[in-house]
């Protein structure tokens, strides 16, 4: 039977124009992040399945690509749990293996600690646009920052990132865990269903206020309480400016919300719109929940019109490292939707900027040993001037090759002849 020539569902090969495209962003994300103080690491691809399934990846948790045990240590006869034979997982996400490395690694590192990570992280997710099993996330993470200077870094720098990409007229929502839970006491649901009332939330944009309603009264809870609870978004709707919406919040949930919440929101919107160095509008949306239990206060999205949805986000996880170290550190992240970015790039026929001259010499079959030498002189002397030149035997359809090489960015192409 012959092998299957295609990528596993999920996965992709990447032809070189992407990879020339991918190979840019990440230069001007790495370049822009370091300018903002951000120092890169790396993880292993793996952690134990312990770190992954500790309930705070929310649905993430059920997407795990399981990894079995290995030689005697897997005895499929014994087993009866997957316990019996899973010890490792991939990846889904770059957070969790961050922490970990900070606990084992924060006696080496400095305090406050910003970390810039790239990598690939797996996921046995639903294929769609802009999904896939197998993606590459780039984080930025401050790690022993307990003020909202941290919030407004992560912000600035990835807008600014954006923004040299070329993006502009996008959005920043903002939203705060604290306030969705002072919203949920104050509309007098009980603590323990409010976890389900932020799923549903979650899903305002697909299903309206009305299924919202619906959906919550299906859970059981007061008509009374759903009402009063929705009547908040009714009272939101219009308000985008933040400040405004932390007034009309603070006036109207009273007690229910902790002190210094709408403070610190409001400081976080002011020192960032002062920054902004992109074209964006930072916004408050009351309906932005983000799925991960292991947020704790501020959470941001990035919405991209072109795209249609989140292009990325992130958010505040002060308990996470406490899981490894028994510790709680203040630690806040911004994830950039990496292949996003580039999936718009490309529909956009995104051209790298600055690149240089390529040259590419396609030499006749039968050439003579003269002639090589003469092409590689010459492609030498193209390349010390700066020059990408490309040296191959000429097909017979030479007019096929012509037309891939050009797909590449062959601006110069130079048929050679013995003759």
């Amino acid at each position: 039977m012959a092998l299957s020539k295609k990528p596993v569902n999920g996965m992709k090969d990447i032809l070189p124009r992407e990879m020339e495209i991918r190979d840019y962003v990440t230069g001007v994300i790495k370049d822009t992040y370091r300018s903002f103080g951000f120092t890169p690491i790396e993880t292993p691809a793996m952690e134990n399945i312990a770190n992954l399934t500790n309930k705070q990846g929310g649905e993430n948790e059920k997407l795990i690509f399981k990894v079995l045990k290995r030689g005697e240590k897997l005895n499929l006869n014994d087993a009866h749990e997957e316990a019996d034979v899973v010890d490792y997982g991939m990846r889904y996400d770059l957070t969790v293996p961050l922490s970990r490395f900070y606990a084992n690694h924060e006696n080496e590192l400095p305090s406050p600690f910003k970390a810039l990570q790239i990598g690939s992280v797996w996921r046995a997710d639903r294929p769609q646009r802009g999904r896939y099993r197998q993606f590459t996330q780039c984080d930025i993470d401050i790690l022993g920052e307990p003020t909202n200077l941290a919030e407004i870094e992560l912000i600035t720098a990835t807008t600014t990132t954006l923004g040299k990409l070329g993006f502009g007229g996008f959005e920043i929502r903002l939203n705060e865990r604290r306030i969705l839970k002072a919203m949920a006491s104050y509309a007098g649901f009980p603590e323990d269903k409010w976890d389900g009332v932020f799923i549903t939330l979650d899903k305002m944009d697909k299903i309206g206020l009305e299924g919202v309603k619906q959906e919550l009264v299906e859970m059981g809870l007061s008509s009374d309480s759903v009402e009063k609870y929705t009547e908040l978004f009714d009272l939101l709707a219009d308000v985008r400016d933040t400040a405004s919406a932390m007034s009309m919040l603070s006036d109207k949930l009273g007690d229910c919300l902790e002190e210094g919440v709408t403070e610190s929101m409001c400081q976080i919107a002011e020192a960032v719109n002062a920054a902004k160095a992109a074209d964006f509008e930072l916004v408050f949306d009351p309906t932005l929940v983000r799925g991960m239990g292991y947020y704790t206060g501020t959470i941001f999205e990035i919405a991209i019109p072109e795209f249609g949805g989140s292009c990325g986000g992130g958010g505040r996880y002060d308990h996470m490292i406490g899981n490894f170290s028994g510790k709680d550190v203040p630690a806040c992240g911004f994830s950039i939707g990496f292949e996003r970015i580039i999936l718009l790039l490309l529909e956009q026929d995104f051209v790298v900027p600055g690149t240089s001259s390529k040259t590419a010499y396609l030499i006749e079959k039968g050439y003579t040993p003269e002639k090589l030498s003469e092409v590689m002189k010459e492609a030498a002397d193209k390349r010390a001037a700066g020059e990408s030149v490309l040296v191959v035997r000429m097909n017979k359809n030479k007019k096929h090759q012509k037309e891939l090489l050009a797909a590449e960015g062959y601006d110069n192409i130079i048929e050679v002849f013995n003759r």
